[in-house]
């Protein structure tokens, strides 16, 4: 009998809604706070950011948002993506574990983040909006949201993380390509980049940065809207598209994953594979241990404070109930950019505080073995990002090999590496320095904080 190892499924077969996990949550979440009055915001506050109906969904209690027929049809380009069967890896591995992997790489922009971007340029379109400002760490979401605005018309600003901007100049250009104009951040166009210029005029950036001066442009203009990859609740639901379709390819498999595993940068990435077969464990039907990773120079899950702070190192976003190092933080300057935020996701620091997720945090050595593995096996050259998942799928297969027990692991390989060679060029000239950041470093990080604590 042959081996299946590529589960498809047929256009017909993309979800019609996205998955909302805050009805199944047994705890909800903190609400945001307003950075003045520290009072809760309320959808006139948010308005000068972003479309009504995204701020609808930020706060929407229904499990099922039907997802509009406009976006279905642009996410035919690329979905379903398909789901694989690692059985090289396995076989190298000469692990019991069966190995799945969702590949979310075939979409235009290599990544999964144009699930988001489609609707959210959808829904700023629907509004009138002219313009949009945004921020990007690797490139990643800059390129995928680039790419939806130029379908719909609306133009586009990217802060781009400087230390990303420089190791990655292909995703500038393919931002460019799709029309968008691309700044190295911090820069000299915000009040918010000269603060921090002055401060240290080599700055390599951060996303906090970076999202202070795209909210700063943004606010400046009543026809532009600003629009954020990853960490709100709206955006980690436009993901779970990617989980739902993962369900029904472990349905055909017949197989169900025992561990869910994805990579963290501010949470979307993890959310849109985990949160749909999270259900499964708060409804009370099947467990699944869903896995976090993160890389140890930026471990907010794993060494953070769940606390109120700033999505944005300037403090002009609202404060967010989240783990975080302080949105002074700024990160080592790993290859792996789109994992250097100094937050997480308030959802999915509610599900962790819970202990209803777990959470690990790697070194990027590490990674990017794991990652040369998986691409001399399964073909592919994964995103740095994606990386740290392969490293935890490696760590998990080899400990069921150690137990001598069989399990069923799916990971999401959120996107390829081939915008990602210097980084690979570097592992191999032996230049990736290994970064784990020290007690002292976290103090230090937190200590400048004077946004309110959550207390238990």
């Amino acid at each position: 009998m042959s081996k299946i190892k590529k589960i498809v499924l047929n256009e017909n077969e993309i979800p019609e809604k996205w998955y909302n996990i805050q009805p199944d949550m047994p705890n909800k979440p903190l609400p945001p706070l307003h950075p003045a009055t520290k009072q809760p915001v309320g959808p006139d506050d948010l308005a000068p950011l972003f479309p009504m109906e995204l701020i609808k969904q930020e706060v929407s209690q229904e499990r099922w948002i039907e997802i509009p027929e406009e976006v279905r049809e642009i996410y035919k380009m690329w979905r379903p993506t398909p789901m694989f069967r690692a059985y090289n890896l396995e076989k190298a591995l000469d692990t019991p574990a069966k190995i799945y992997y969702k590949y979310e790489g075939v979409s235009p922009a290599g990544s999964h983040k144009p699930n988001t971007a489609v609707a959210q340029a959808y829904y700023n379109k629907a509004e009138g909006v002219k313009k949009i400002t945004t921020e990007t760490g690797a490139g990643q979401w800059g390129s995928a949201l680039s790419f939806a605005t130029q379908l719909f018309g609306i133009g586009l600003e990217v802060f781009m993380v400087k230390v990303s901007y420089n190791q990655k100049p292909y995703r500038k250009l393919l931002m460019n390509t799709w029309g968008a104009d691309v700044y190295a951040s911090p820069t000299d166009l915000t009040e918010s980049g000269r603060k921090i210029l002055e401060k240290d005029p080599d700055s390599p950036g951060s996303l906090g940065i970076a999202i202070s001066e795209a909210i700063e442009r943004a606010v400046s203009d009543e026809t532009t809207k600003y629009s954020l990859g990853s960490v709100l609740n709206h955006v980690l639901m436009h993901q779970t598209i990617i989980g739902l379709e993962a369900i029904k390819q472990m349905e055909k498999a017949g197989d169900f994953p025992d561990v869910v595993i994805a990579p963290l940068g501010g949470g979307s990435n993890f959310a849109g594979i985990a949160f749909p077969f999270l259900r499964y464990k708060l409804t009370g039907n099947k467990d699944v241990r869903c896995i976090a990773v993160e890389p140890a120079s930026c471990p907010k899950l794993t060494k953070g404070e769940f606390r109120y702070d700033f999505g944005d190192t300037a403090g002009l976003t609202p404060l967010l109930p989240m783990y975080t190092l302080g949105h002074n933080f700024v990160p080592e300057p790993i290859h792996a950019g789109g994992l250097r935020y100094h937050g997480a996701s308030v959802l999915v620091s509610q599900l962790l505080k819970d202990k209803l997720v777990e959470a690990v945090a790697l070194h990027q050595i590490e990674c990017f073995e794991a990652g040369v593995q998986f691409a001399k096996t399964e073909g592919i050259i994964p995103a740095p990002e994606s990386t740290h998942g392969i490293a935890a799928v490696v760590r998990e297969a080899l400990k069921a090999k150690e137990e001598g027990v069989s399990k069923t692991i799916l990971f999401n390989l959120s996107g390829h590496g081939y915008f990602d060679m210097s980084a690979y060029q570097d592992y191999f000239d032996g230049k990736l320095i290994e970064h784990e950041l020290t007690d002292e470093e976290l103090h230090a990080a937190l200590k400048e904080l004077d946004t309110p604590k959550i207390e238990d």
